[in-house]
């Protein structure tokens, strides 16, 4: 198995899940059945045998914090999450896979972190992007709602753990930053992507193969998506009605 790095980007403004804790800095540090999120996904990750050195990307006011004792080192967060994400790169081997992890993953187990690691050593890719088939997830969490992308090969949601090299970042980058500039223009994302994906993706005909190609020309890297076996890899925490809802899962008998 590959032995890879982790990043846990924990930082982000005091939302409406965030209020829900008083004193929470942002959502990572809403407690569910006693440990915040962040602390939950830091757990999971030290029981994972694929994960070497973890990182975490956190306000520096919630430096002191009990649940960040599983790292092995905090660094500041960022006003954008490229921000972020490049503090949390920094220093490290700009040709190695580098684990990215959500902080907000209230059921993430070692057993999928690992499955995961060993995807993205298969892979061989700059970038990759963690997502879900619905049958799968809907076997484990029914109850759990998710937005859903219907493509050619299947219908997936989107995964809170990822993978890049960080020569890969600046590429990175430059592509949120035209995503951001063309999201309120109809017309500037068709350009951007292409009108054949966007009519081929609105059909459901579109592959995820043909994603893959259109985003590693957009990039300029190797850009892969990596289809979990392990749903609790999506179940996030974005709204504050997402809460009640994981301390359901977490206070449940359902193997987590």
């Amino acid at each position: 198995m590959e032995v890879i790095d982790a990043v846990v980007l924990a930082g982000g403004p005091l939302d409406d899940v965030a209020r829900l804790q008083p004193g929470a800095p942002n959502k990572a540090f809403v407690e569910i059945g006693g440990v915040t999120l962040v602390g939950r996904v830091l757990a999971a990750l030290r029981g994972a045998g694929s994960v070497r050195r973890l990182i975490v990307v956190t306000p520096p006011i919630a430096r002191n914090h009990r649940d960040l004792a599983l790292a092995d080192e905090l660094r500041p967060d960022g006003e954008h999450i490229t921000e972020s994400l490049r503090n949390g790169l920094d220093g490290l081997d700009r040709s190695s896979d580098v684990l990215i992890v959500a902080s907000d993953l209230p059921v993430l187990t070692a057993p999928a972190v690992d499955d995961f690691v060993r995807g993205v050593g298969a892979l061989d890719a700059d970038v990759v992007y963690g997502c879900v088939e619905r049958s799968v997830h809907l076997r484990r969490f029914p109850e759990v709602p998710h937005t859903w992308a219907r493509m050619r090969d299947g219908t997936f949601c989107g995964g809170g753990l990822g993978s890049i090299r960080p020569r890969a970042l600046p590429m990175l980058e430059r592509f949120i930053e035209r995503l951001g500039a063309a999201r309120k223009h109809p017309l500037r994302l068709a350009s951007l992507f292409g009108w054949d994906m966007l009519v081929r993706f609105a059909l459901g005909r579109l592959t995820i193969a043909a994603a893959e190609a259109r985003a590693a020309r957009l990039l300029g890297a190797r850009v892969r998506a990596f289809a979990s076996v392990f749903p609790e890899t999506a179940v996030n925490v974005d709204r504050p009605s997402d809460v009640p809802l994981a301390r359901k899962l977490v206070g449940s008998d359902s193997g987590i």
